[in-house]
């Protein structure tokens, strides 16, 4: 071995030298690779001749000698495989070699001679010259433009990623975000980190302000450097928005959340006025919205400006309140309630008639208030007083359906289909998106029809509503409907709690409990959470609910006893759902779906096959649940599936594990890399089981779920069950999470900007203004009037 490829290892690092013989598996997107290469020399104890490299690599070029850098592990089904953190290119250091090493194939157009006469002007440091400075070869006697391009990219193609992943280890980047970053900035990686690491929290998912502060500390940025204040403005908005559900926040609270976050991890205090400043820095680059004293994200502001814009587009129609005689209309009523012998009560007749005879109208209600009655009853009125067919097949190819139905989750599309026996759709389905697109994606296309029903609509966020209304035509009648009690969308903004809320658009509220007539204790329980009562029966025993007072070391117990007496009756794992709030601890989520696994698809003996990610053992006969929308595979975040078949490796020519999910018979295939889309579902979230009903509902509520107890988050929980809710945990849990209601209040604009745009008493001069960010509108966050002395920062 050649003296200068000695120190290389110089470092004392874990290494195998070896030459790259087979790609076994290449992940395109993250570049996750297993290789076989064969040992030239390592300073780890290793008799075999070759030795299976698992890392992240883009381009590994077989028959070349690399150097990996990592450490041998035993994996449990594999065996000893090398876990490499990066990898760099052997790289020839005499004179001799880089003349061999630069005249092969690999270089098109560079011969010998040119080759010598490279390393003669550049000397034995010719390869990394010209790496760091390409303009380096125009000093290289008769070599021509064209072939010192072409002799640059080669040399970047086979070096410069190794070099960036080399110097991105150095500054602890794992190699699973060192793809990322790479991915992302190319060879500019370096640079940009060394000049604004900051950089990273906007484009590199995953790497937060802690960790782009702790590179800005080794490169000498801290205190009010604009890049370090910036990027703490950035950072605070987005963790307020998409974790809380903001759509912008208060200048004044921006200034002091921004200053606690950059005191505590600098060394030196920022004031007040080095944020204001740089605040309006961002506005004028277009990274933040001012409006009066709030500071939005530019998604959300146009998410809320665009949704007001495009409601106010579509009830501007006025062709449809006068379009049949209210005669006609209960002729057809009474006509649809002989021939289908339900007979509706006078709110459902009026949310009928209005949503017929409205551009839109919003239709709320609890459970068991009939709304899904009154929207099979809108649909069948549509079709008898329109003339058109509800029969799919009567269309052609180019025709489209009049009747729209769609939903936010696959699972409430699937039951409004149930429900009406008509097609329905996700609303990302409907819109054609993948399931990919950013906040800053707008290509939907224009959805076809007439009428369009949208269910669940607490569960849309406002990006997706604004590009759901742009996507609708002017002539489209419009139906939402939801209930405003149960939990709101994950994503930003309160949509349908601000629809109603500004009165602009015709809305019916169903307040009469129908389901009642069966009994059911749990619609009764429903309601009397829903306005804030504790209810007087709770701990005592009713034939569709049970309560069983344990603490919280006792939840996984309770939990267990109850769904072995469940199966012991003759219900499935699919009837059963245990719902909990919160993922850890000894009643969170993740620990109540080891227990499940165990009692309802147990491997006792270790005989069945399983596929061991992240911890969790995957079987056939798994109930899982999908995490993010794939639209191209028709599944949907919060769809609930079972594995139904595993395929090992050595078992199929791909030569990868694979776990195969049935979702109500449609079958998605993931290979090992996907696993992460998916989690047991034999306990899930109730933000997740939103959408969804269940025959027996099991939900523990214990005080140490107080970060999330809400009314809104029990009520959506009890009303997911048909059939038979059992409670467990602490009564005074209860009555903590039924007296919180408020406290989360989200922070959002489209109530009064609906209000202002539509309202019958606004004037065209109160229009909602937009205000630009400068000194002098954040400085008026001032509350002490009269101490001309103390500025706003002062105070603050």
């Amino acid at each position: 071995m050649e003296q200068g490829s000695m120190d290389l290892f110089a470092n004392g690092e874990k290494y195998v030298k070896g030459r790259h013989l087979v790609t076994i598996f290449h992940n395109e997107e993250n570049f996750y690779s297993v290789l076989r290469v064969r040992v030239l020399e390592t300073n780890e104890a290793c008799e075999d001749k070759e030795v299976v490299v698992t890392g992240y690599f883009p381009q590994i070029h077989e028959q070349e000698v690399y150097v990996f850098y990592g450490a041998f592990k035993d994996h449990p089904k594999f065996g000893r495989q090398f876990q490499a953190r990066h990898a760099q290119k052997e790289v020839p250091q005499t004179k001799q070699g880089i003349i061999t090493y630069l005249s092969s194939d690999l270089f098109k157009g560079i011969g010998r001679k040119t080759a010598e006469t490279v390393v003669e002007t550049l000397g034995e440091g010719a390869i990394s010259k010209i790496l760091d400075h390409p303009s380096v070869l125009d000093e290289v006697p008769r070599l021509s433009a064209d072939k010192a391009k072409s002799l640059y990219e080669t040399l970047l193609e086979h070096q410069g990623l190794e070099q960036v992943m080399v110097a991105l280890n150095q500054y602890g980047f794992g190699p699973q975000l060192s793809m990322k970053i790479y991915q992302a900035y190319q060879q500019q990686a370096i640079e940009i980190i060394q000049k604004n690491p900051y950089q990273l929290v906007e484009d590199i998912e995953g790497i937060g302000f802690g960790r782009a502060d702790e590179l800005g500390a080794q490169i000498g940025i801290d205190g009010e450097h604009p890049d370090r204040v910036k990027a703490g403005i950035l950072f605070t908005i987005e963790q307020q928005c998409m974790q809380e559900g903001h759509c912008y926040l208060e200048s004044e609270q921006l200034l002091q959340e921004v200053k606690a976050l950059l005191d505590k991890s600098g060394k030196e205090q920022v004031s007040f006025e080095a944020i204001a400043e740089q605040l309006i820095v961002l506005e004028k680059e277009g990274k933040v919205v001012g409006e009066e004293s709030r500071v939005f994200l530019p998604s959300l502001y146009f998410s809320e400006k665009g949704l007001v814009a495009n409601i106010e587009r579509l009830l501007k129609q006025t062709e449809y309140e006068d379009q049949f005689p209210e005669s006609e209309f209960l002729l057809a009523l009474g006509d649809l309630e002989e021939r289908t012998g339900v007979h509706y009560a006078p709110s459902q007749k009026e949310a009928i008639q209005k949503a017929l005879m409205s551009p839109m109208m919003i239709l709320t209600g609890g459970p068991g208030t009939g709304k899904t009655t009154v929207i099979k009853g809108i649909v069948e009125l549509y079709s008898e007083l329109h003339g058109c067919s509800l029969d799919p097949k009567a269309y052609g190819k180019d025709e489209p359906f009049p009747v729209k139905l769609a939903a936010p989750t696959g699972r409430a599309a699937k039951r409004m289909a149930e429900s009406t026996g008509l097609p329905a759709v996700t609303i990302h389905r409907l819109l054609g998106f993948s399931g990919q697109e950013t906040h800053e994606d707008e290509d939907s296309r224009e959805v076809q029809g007439r009428l369009l029903i949208v269910d669940e609509v607490s569960m849309v966020d406002i990006w997706l509503a604004y590009q759901l209304f742009k996507a609708l035509p002017d002539d489209m009648q419009v139906v939402l409907v939801g209930d405003e009690d149960q939990l709101p969308s994950v994503g930003p903004g309160q949509v349908l709690k601000d629809l109603l809320a500004s009165g602009v658009i015709p809305t019916v509220k169903l307040t009469d409990i129908y389901r009642q007539e069966e009994g059911s204790s749990i619609i009764e329980m429903a309601h009397e959470i829903k306005s804030g009562q504790m209810p007087s029966n709770l701990t005592k025993q009713q034939k569709d609910r049970s309560f069983i007072a344990c603490h919280v070391q006792q939840i996984p117990e309770a939990v267990e006893q109850v769904v072995k007496s469940a199966i012991r009756k003759g219900f499935t794992a699919k009837d059963i759902q245990v719902l909990a709030p919160m993922y850890k601890g000894p009643a969170g989520i993740d620990r109540l779906n080891e227990i499940l696994q165990e009692i309802l698809n147990a491997n006792p003996d270790g005989s069945r096959k399983q596929i061991d990610f992240g911890g969790v053992h995957y079987r056939i006969g798994d109930k899982v649940l999908q995490l993010v929308n794939q639209p191209e595979q028709n599944i949907f975040n919060g769809d609930i599936g079972e594995v139904v078949s595993i395929f090992f490796a050595k078992e199929n020519t791909e030569k990868q594990d694979m776990v195969i999910v049935s979702y109500e018979g449609n079958e998605v295939t993931y290979t090992r890399q996907d696993l992460n889309q998916i989690t047991h579902a034999f306990c899930c979230s109730i933000h997740k089981s939103q959408g969804s009903e269940f025959p027996i509902v099991i939900l523990p509520v214990v005080k140490s779920y107080y970060r999330m107890l809400r009314r809104n988050l029990l009520y959506t929980a009890i009303t997911r069950s048909k059939q038979f809710l059992i409670l467990c945990g602490e009564e005074d849990a209860f009555r903590i999470g039924i007296e919180r209601n408020d406290d989360l209040m989200r922070k959002t604009a489209l109530k009064e900007k609906l209000m202002k745009a539509l309202a019958e008493e606004a004037s065209e001069g109160e229009a909602f203004r937009f205000v630009a960010l400068t000194e002098e509108t954040i400085t008026a966050i001032d509350p002490m009037i009269g101490m001309e002395e103390i500025t706003p920062y002062d105070f603050l």
